[in-house]
């Protein structure tokens, strides 16, 4: 009875990867009525321009993240010497998804000429709510999971600290990425609108998928590292249903953060003007 009450448990636990990867799969519907609103009005010379300029600033600070990316993975040979190996690829990843979050951050303020309407977009037009409080709930996650195994011991101070340090930068972006969609300007010219929403939507979801990724997946790792060393404490003692909750819960976490990888990849193709909005 133990064993299907422990196998009952795993599937459950893993259920919740299952529905945030839906809801990004119902995520492109979004991308898709963005594109094609930008691709079916003519747009006008400031929005034009608006859309190269944006997509040439992304292109340009998401760059900067594989620098991030090799930094990490000199700081993880200076702080892990040998076992640093094994970091390479999460620093390079990290770096790359912090590329991302910068390059929303620092978006430049539209140059079109801007209104004062009666009622400005809500944060549940532009993103699901859904996919934005799983990305709070995630960070929220690695905080709490890398300070509890640290102080249990079974995670080193320099491992807490660089998961610390990373998931609350990480959020802090996110979250200022975030504000600055909401508070931006809204254009004046009926032409402009609709490249001004699809970038406030393309923004919206690169940052919560970017910063989703960077909280699921060391989530997942801190969670199968607590799960594991802890049924090997209670491994005498027969089976126990936190360590098969922890691993199941680290299995989804990370499958999670995989499936949300591939989602983001699609939101990182830029804008474009006319038919080519529509391919």
């Amino acid at each position: 009875m133990g064993r299907l009450i422990a196998f009952v448990l795993f599937i459950a636990l893993l259920v919740p990867a299952g529905a945030l990867a839906r809801a990004w799969s119902l995520a492109a519907g979004r991308r898709a009525v963005a594109a094609a609103a930008v691709g079916f009005v003519e747009l006008s010379p400031s929005g034009s321009a608006e859309l190269s300029r944006q997509a040439a600033h992304g292109r340009r600070v998401r760059q900067v993240g594989w620098l991030l990316g090799v930094a990490g993975i000199v700081a993880s040979v200076v702080l892990f010497a040998e076992a640093s190996v094994f970091l390479w690829l999460p620093a390079l990843a990290a770096g790359l998804l912090a590329g991302v979050l910068l390059a929303e951050v620092t978006r430049p303020r539209p140059r079109w000429a801007v209104s004062r309407p009666a009622r400005r977009p809500t944060r549940g037009e532009q993103v699901s709510l859904w996919l934005l409080w799983s990305m709070r709930a995630a960070m929220a996650g690695e905080l709490v999971a890398a300070v509890l195994l640290g102080s249990a011991g079974r995670l080193s101070d320099a491992a807490v600290a660089a998961t610390l340090v990373t998931a609350v930068l990480g959020w802090l972006l996110a979250e200022v990425a975030l504000a600055r969609v909401l508070f931006r300007p809204l254009p004046a010219e009926g032409a402009d609108v609709p490249v001004d929403e699809a970038q406030r939507t393309w923004t919206a979801h690169l940052v919560v998928a970017g910063a989703s990724v960077l909280a699921l997946v060391p989530l997942g790792v801190l969670l199968l590292v607590a799960g594991v060393d802890l049924g090997d404490d209670v491994a005498r003692q027969g089976t126990g249903l936190l360590p098969v909750a922890l691993v199941a819960g680290g299995f989804g976490a990370l499958a999670a953060g995989l499936a949300v990888a591939g989602f983001l990849l699609t939101w990182l193709r830029p804008l474009r003007q006319g038919a080519a909005a529509l391919a």
